[in-house]
This record gives C-alpha cells, sequence and structure tokens, in this order.
C-alpha cells in the first residue's frame, strides 16, 4: 500500500484521556505509558497541555527527553503563553509537534471567546506562525468543528494552512456528529479547500452517542488520514474513539476500506492493562477487543463452530492484539533477577534499588498466599508499591475485622499518621464500610465517596481484587487504588491512596478554561 493508504494513529491518552474525572497521572506513571505508547508503533503521542500545570510541562519534557520513535505532541491554545511553553516542553524532542487549537462554532465564538469570526481567524493565524516559528510540525484544531459552520470552517483552514499548519484535525467535540454526515464534513473540506493538497487531516471524535470509532472511520472512508484516539476509549465524558477498536476495524476490514496503520496490534492488550491499572479505570468485560469477554464463548452453538472452525464466530484472533496465556512459573523461591527480567519483558522498569526491593518484598508475600502468579498479578503488585510509596501522610498499619451471619461488621483499624499510629473501632453495613468508616474516624476528610469499584484481576477464588475508591473533596476529585487477595484490606488501601492523593493537592488546570 501507498502513503495515501496509511492512517496515522495520534494518541491522546495522556491528555485527553487524563481529563477523565479522577485520572490524573504522575510524571512517571505518564512515562510509562508513553514508553509502550512508543512500542506499539503509535505515530504521535500527546503527552499533556505544558502550560497547564507545572507537572504537565514537566511529563512532556521527559517524555519528549525519552521517546524517540513517536512524534511527541504538546497542546496549546491559540495563546502566545501557551504556543511558548509547548515549544519549551519538545525542546528535546527527536520529533516534536506543536497542538494549537481555538473553537470554531458559532455557540463558541459567541458564548465562550466573544470574538467574531474574522477575530478567531487572526488569532488562528497568528497562533500558527508562531507556533512553526518554534516547530516545524504544527496542527491545528477547530474545536467544535461539528457544529461549525462549513462555510467558516473552509475559510479558516485555508488560512492556517498558508501560516504553516501541516495538520488540520476536525473534532467532534461533543460527540454530536452522526457518521454520514461527518463522513459528507470531511469531504467536503478536502474537496472545497485549495491548499488541502498540503495538509493531513485529522479527526477527533468524542463517544457522546457512542459514535466515535463510527465517526472516525467514515472520516478515513472520506479522505481524513489521522485518527486521534485514546487506550480503553478513554477521556472527558463518555470519552473518546477507541484505539483498539479503530485499528482492529481498519486492520478487519482492510478488504472494504484499503487502508492501514503502523500499530503492532500485539501490543494492545498489554497497553489497556497499564492504562487501566494506573488511572484506575477497569475495562468492562464485554468491551470490545480488550475486555474479558471479547474472545470467550459460552453457547453452545458458538462453542462447537468455533472448535470445528475458529472464523465460524470470530473475526480475529486473540493473539493478534496481545492476549496471551502467559503465566509465570514463579513462587517464593524464585530470585529477584527472574523477578525483574519478567517485569522488564511487561514494559515495567524499577526507579531504583529501593523499589525494587519493596516490590519484591510483596511478591514473596503474595507467592506464599497464591499458587499461581500471573502477569497481571505483578502488574497489579507494581502499581499498588508505587501507590504506596508516592505519597505518605497517611499509612495503613493493621486491620481487623469481624463479620459473620446475624451480627454487625466490626472493624478495627491502626493508621499511621505523619509518622504517629492512631486506631479507631467502627461498625459498618458490611466490612468493607466498617473499614472505611473506621478509617474516615481517624482522618475526617470532609470527602464524598463518588465510586467504589472491584475488579478480579485474574480467575480463580484466590484471584487478587483491584479496588478502585473515587473521592470528592471541594471540586477535586480523585481516584485510589488498592490490590490484595483479601478484598477489604485491598479495599482500605484503596481509600488510604485516595486520602494521600487528596493530601498532595495536585492541581491540573483544565486545558479550555
Amino acid at each position: 500500500m501507498s502513503t495515501k493508504d496509511q492512517v496515522i494513529i495520534f494518541d491522546t491518552t495522556l491528555r485527553d484521556g487524563e481529563q477523565s474525572p479522577g485520572a490524573s497521572m504522575t510524571r512517571d506513571e505518564k512515562l510509562r505509558i508513553a514508553k509502550q505508547l512508543e512500542k506499539m508503533r503509535v505515530d504521535v503521542i500527546e503527552a499533556g497541555f505544558a502550560i497547564a500545570s507545572p507537572g504537565d510541562f514537566e511529563s512532556i519534557k521527559a517524555i519528549a527527553n525519552t521517546v524517540t520513535e513517536s512524534t511527541i505532541c504538546s497542546l496549546s491554545r491559540a495563546l502566545d503563553a501557551d504556543i511558548d511553553r509547548a515549544g519549551e516542553a519538545l525542546v528535546g524532542a527527536a520529533s516534536g509537534r506543536i497542538h494549537t487549537f481555538i473553537a470554531t462554532s458559532p455557540i463558541h465564538m459567541k458564548y465562550k471567546l466573544q470574538m467574531t469570526p474574522e477575530q478567531v481567524i487572526e488569532h488562528a493565524v497568528h497562533a500558527v506562525k508562531r507556533a512553526h516559528n518554534l516547530i516545524s510540525d504544527v496542527e491545528f484544531s477547530l474545536e467544535d468543528a461539528s457544529r461549525s459552520e462549513l462555510d467558516f470552517m473552509c475559510r479558516i483552514i485555508e488560512k492556517v494552512i498558508d501560516a504553516g499548519a501541516r495538520t488540520i484535525n476536525i473534532p467532534d467535540t461533543v460527540g454530536y456528529a452522526i457518521p454520514e454526515e461527518f463522513g459528507y464534513t470531511i469531504g467536503q473540506l478536502l474537496q472545497r479547500i485549495p491548499n488541502a493538497d498540503k495538509a493531513i487531516f485529522s479527526v477527533h471524535c468524542h463517544n457522546d452517542l457512542g459514535l466515535a470509532v463510527a465517526n472516525s472511520l467514515a472520516a478515513v472512508t472520506a479522505g481524513a488520514r489521522q485518527v486521534e484516539c485514546t487506550i480503553n476509549g478513554l477521556g472527558e465524558r463518555a470519552g473518546n474513539a477507541s484505539l483498539e477498536e479503530f485499528v482492529m476495524a481498519i486492520r478487519t476490514r482492510k478488504d472494504l476500506l484499503g487502508l492501514q496503520t503502523n500499530i503492532d496490534t500485539t501490543q494492545i492488550v498489554p497497553a489497556s492493562r497499564l492504562v487501566s491499572s494506573i488511572t484506575g479505570f477497569p475495562v468492562q468485560p464485554n468491551k470490545a477487543i480488550v475486555g474479558a469477554n471479547a474472545f470467550a464463548h459460552e453457547s453452545g452453538i458458538h462453542q462447537d463452530g468455533v472448535l470445528k472452525h475458529r472464523e465460524t464466530y470470530e473475526i480475529m484472533t486473540a493473539q493478534d492484539v496481545g492476549w496471551q496465556t502467559n503465566r509465570m512459573v514463579m513462587g517464593k523461591h524464585s530470585g529477584r533477577n527472574a523477578f525483574r527480567s519478567r517485569l522488564d519483558e511487561l514494559g515495567t522498569t524499577f526507579s531504583s534499588d529501593a523499589e525494587l526491593n519493596h516490590a519484591f518484598a510483596r511478591f514473596k508475600d503474595l507467592a506464599d498466599k497464591k499458587h499461581e502468579i500471573f502477569d497481571e498479578d505483578l502488574i497489579a503488585l507494581v502499581s499498588d508499591v508505587r501507590a504506596a510509596d508516592a505519597y505518605e501522610k497517611y499509612k495503613l498499619s493493621s486491620l481487623n475485622v469481624t463479620s459473620q451471619t446475624g451480627e454487625v461488621p466490626v472493624a478495627q483499624v491502626s493508621l499511621v499518621v505523619d509518622g504517629a499510629e492512631f486506631k479507631a473501632e467502627s461498625e459498618g453495613g458490611g466490612p468493607v464500610d466498617a473499614a472505611l468508616k473506621a478509617i474516615e474516624e481517624i482522618v475526617r476528610s470532609d470527602s464524598t465517596l463518588e465510586l467504589y469499584s472491584v475488579n478480579a484481576i485474574t480467575s480463580g477464588t484466590d484471584s487478587q481484587g483491584e479496588v478502585t475508591v473515587r473521592l470528592e473533596k471541594e471540586g477535586r476529585i480523585v481516584n485510589g487504588m488498592g490490590s490484595d487477595i483479601d478484598i477489604i484490606i485491598a479495599s482500605a488501601k484503596a481509600y488510604v491512596h485516595a486520602l494521600n492523593l487528596l493530601d498532595a493537592n495536585i492541581q491540573k488546570a483544565h486545558p479550555q478554561v
């Protein structure tokens, strides 16, 4: 196939994905995901929004200085300070891109920007020229393009291409578009804009109506050649177009679409697991491609068909997307080097010997309790260790819960707060409720529990449980995570992690505020 048949994959998990409430990531977590995206051969990684916070700036800078096989991108509004900050963050990139945007729909221009269409064009052209003076690769986005007027889009796109933009992004910012309509819009832009051949047209679809992937496919059918997406469909509100779904649709229906991507699809499931583990957003079992049931067959008719000929009920193989039967045959007698080597293979490295030693000690403890150790157990274990080590105001010392038929559950907890130990006891509607109430007796956080979720990491009754706790306080939302073969302990760990995140008071500005 020629380059005209190549669709560029632009991953925005680290930027738009992070805008999911509670999905904020640390610099090291972003770096781990970026390395996995590079391994998956993602073409462009949008690493963040440089001016949003010092943390975002440092994350982009670290990724730009580390990842060499993917283009590293920073978002910026059409403002001088934003653009300059993005350029500064990308100085060390082997291949860098500034992605600047301004709203173009009548409702946004009138009520949010309070600008005339001519003023918007002027700002857009100035922004692209300023970005182009800093870096050769400039992308321009028309925010809320799916509710923008076609004639106005043609005018502004022609101007920004003349100013130096080489990628033009048409976002369905609020998930409003319908595939036929969206495909028609892309086709019209490519046909009507005189200098359209000087830029790659891109789309960025949100999933408010569940049509993000369908709209992205309609766009590439009409001639767009870059798609912006996220791992697991993570993103604001209902999320973004799912990278795994779009890529596998392109691969599976090459007969109809005649398109291809550079993605190493065997890295899709590892990427999905890593993002889920770091963000605390579990993947639903029936999620396409990466859900636990994606390649499972329970119906007798289906099972019979698959046994006779796999393709009767499977349009792709589980191995194509990275599903493996990997099992780590290690136990309490396994050594530190074997432990480190397997995690290296899974894309997880340690920043220090102390971190390795802590994780290895946890592995030994787990091996004493659990007969078989799976890759998923290792990933969860390392995430749990890093969550515990990241912020240390609160630390779970001990937990004892009494729960029996006909009796009210009681929890006794010991918590270390700034080095001093405190104890409390509380009743609850269940053992988890009692444990969390006992913790609250000590910390009195005044936070609201928004979400409590339990996910089995592997199969079997000895599986570790991975618990996500979402807390809200004064407008801030955080996700705490904890894992253990004891669900009650995992719940307490997750709650303490969330409390530590609240205490750390990490602030992240929204790009559009």
